[in-house]
């Protein structure tokens, strides 16, 4: 197993230009975007369309008008000005996508930094989205893999704590079957080792983070960071599809 990291969101546009035909790519957006979608799965969503501009999911709508539209902007769920008169009927809370409101829906999404991330993996042979709350099904389902490649989301144009120390749980389940270590690897050594050092009290250290900061001085949303921190409670695989869309394994 070959073990890639990559991890802050400058380095996303690189992708197209590396050959990724054999390649598994793991995208982690914990605060918030691949954790509500696992969520949203969970709960009975048919399925979850990225996209990386809110223009691109109002047309998304237009076209379908049965999607549900989804997402943020600075973390706060986009409004209808910003979409061209459209409400979207979600922002990006986790806590949102419960069983009554998304069983069966096909969900559109577009997001400051995960939907992107999601989509700058295009030519990968496989992608998941991944999270504290289904990281032992991810790595169960990378079981055989020869080349995968963890992806972090970041803040902006930042680098995101939390994406980094889930990547290294990761890495700390994948370490037994890890056999070849480039130099590449001691990138991917560096997340397992802030994820050991870190782990013990994993809500706090989010609520340290950028984004942690940002969602607990908003009263409606700052028990996000705790759901997120929360490990391995969805057994599931949330694959991309070929047509674009995410699903449930």
């Amino acid at each position: 197993m070959n073990l890639d990291t990559l991890l802050t969101p400058g380095e996303l546009p690189a992708l197209a230009r590396r050959d990724l035909r054999d390649a598994v790519c793991v995208v982690f957006d914990v605060l918030r975007a691949t954790s509500t979608f696992v969520t949203a799965l969970h709960h009975g969503a048919r399925e979850i369309i990225p996209v990386c501009e809110i223009a691109e999911a109002v047309a998304l709508r237009r076209q379908r008008p049965e999607v549900r539209l989804a997402g943020e902007r600075d973390g706060v769920r986009i409004s209808a000005a910003l979409a061209d008169g459209d409400d979207f009927d979600f922002g990006n809370s986790p806590r949102e996508f419960t069983s009554a409101r998304v069983r069966d829906q096909t969900i559109v999404s577009t997001t400051t930094n995960g939907t992107r991330a999601l989509r700058a993996c295009a030519a990968a042979k496989t992608i998941l989205a991944a999270s504290f709350l289904n990281l032992a099904a991810t790595a169960e389902c990378l079981r055989g893999e020869n080349h995968i490649l963890l992806v972090c989301a970041g803040t902006g144009e930042n680098a995101a704590v939390e994406d980094i120390l889930a990547a290294g749980a990761l890495v700390e389940m994948l370490l037994p079957r890890v056999t070849d270590r480039p130099a590449v690897w001691q990138v991917a050594a560096s997340t397992q080792w802030s994820y050991a050092h870190l782990k013990a009290d994993l809500a706090a250290v989010l609520g340290n983070t950028e984004n942690g900061r940002r969602l607990l001085a908003r009263p409606e949303l700052r028990d996000d960071v705790a759901f997120c921190a929360q490990l391995n409670v969805f057994n599931l695989v949330a694959r991309l599809h070929t047509n674009g869309a995410l699903r449930r394994d």
